[in-house]
């Protein structure tokens, strides 16, 4: 299945044709799980359902290698889990374009106006926000003019690039943990490097990470520098408890750190966290009417793909009845 990556160009539903409308009952900012699922449901509920995706469908969980903990089904790439979700959604209605979000306005009316940055301009009675959230930076020297020449936040990305070559995985989470395993397929070495003195992963990663005689993990221990000149060549390191420096030569740099939400576009239009995250009540509803919120995006302790597709069918659901109230159809 194709998946559209040319900005301002819409796909319309399977087994539609003529160009895309441009008032909406639900516009759904993210193709992510959260936003795919938030699709299919108010789509099913016969909203007239869009998807804004900037970048590709399906977000953060295309870089996967593996997805294990989805209920249903015992394992599946990522990508392919996307492509089923992407699948439903269009089936059952929902127009997809890939532009990125210049600012939402309230309308007089009550309804929405979205203004993306390829020039459209897009009504809606309710507006569901599933941008989800990108890797955050670590912010020691070098890492940015690196990035691409050693330095990567995707082990399925460019774990490839590192045959045969040692590498530091930053991080001490699901993520890095998972990375840190799936880049033993072409690292000679991978330095599992963290803050603390033990992992915050999910048992069952740490002792997939931990068992494997290619990882050495590193602990109490922070990078303050990475060195190279065209590529990554070293790494200084600190220990936190004993203030010891220490240098480890490496040839790449994998950071997994955590996320920030991708939520820039909000800031002055409605309350944030002072971390950019949306806070949002039960029924994923926001202080703003007509704003539901869902996915990694949203002010919460845990974020994964099953949690953020929950977000989402809740978050459809509250705005199916807020569009239905505004119309006066609501079955009450």
């Amino acid at each position: 299945m194709d998946i559209n990556l040319d900005i301002g160009i819409p796909t319309t539903p399977s087994g539609m044709a003529g160009e895309m409308p441009s008032e909406f009952d639900v516009v759904i900012i993210g193709g992510g799980p959260a936003g795919l699922t938030a699709a299919l449901y108010t789509s099913r509920a016969r909203l007239r359902t869009l998807i804004i995706e900037k970048l590709a469908i399906g977000g953060q969980v295309i870089l996967t290698n593996e997805v294990e903990d989805y209920p249903g089904i015992e394992r599946v790439a990522g990508v392919e889990l996307i492509k089923v979700m992407e699948k439903q959604a269009r089936n059952f209605g929902s127009y997809i374009i890939s532009d990125a979000i210049e600012k939402i306005q309230d309308m007089d009316n009550g309804k929405k106006s979205i203004k993306t940055k390829s020039g459209r301009e897009i009504t809606a009675y309710a507006v569901i926000v599933a941008v989800g959230a990108a890797h955050r930076q670590l912010g020691v020297k070098n890492e940015v003019r690196l990035r691409g020449k050693g330095v990567s936040y995707c082990g399925v990305c460019d774990g490839a690039f590192f045959r045969n070559m040692e590498i530091a995985v930053i991080g001490g989470g699901d993520t890095a943990a998972e990375e840190s395993v799936f880049l033993t397929r072409f690292a000679k070495k991978v330095y599992l490097i963290h803050r603390r003195d033990r992992l915050r992963a999910a048992k069952m990663l740490q002792e997939r990470a931990l068992s494997n005689a290619k990882i050495q993990p590193i602990f109490d221990t922070v990078v303050e520098e990475i060195e190279g000149e065209k590529a990554v060549e070293k790494i200084k390191l600190k220990n936190i408890k004993t203030n010891r420096q220490s240098e480890l030569i490496v040839q790449g740099v994998f950071i997994f750190v955590g996320l920030f939400p991708n939520t820039e576009f909000l800031a002055g239009y409605m309350d944030l966290t002072a971390e950019g995250y949306i806070k949002a009540d039960e029924d994923m509803g926001t202080q703003k009417p007509g704003i539901f919120a869902a996915g990694d995006c949203v002010d919460k302790k845990f974020r994964q793909i099953v949690t953020a597709a929950g977000d989402g069918a809740i978050a459809a659901y509250s705005a199916q009845h807020y569009v239905e109230h505004l119309k006066g159809t609501e079955y009450v």
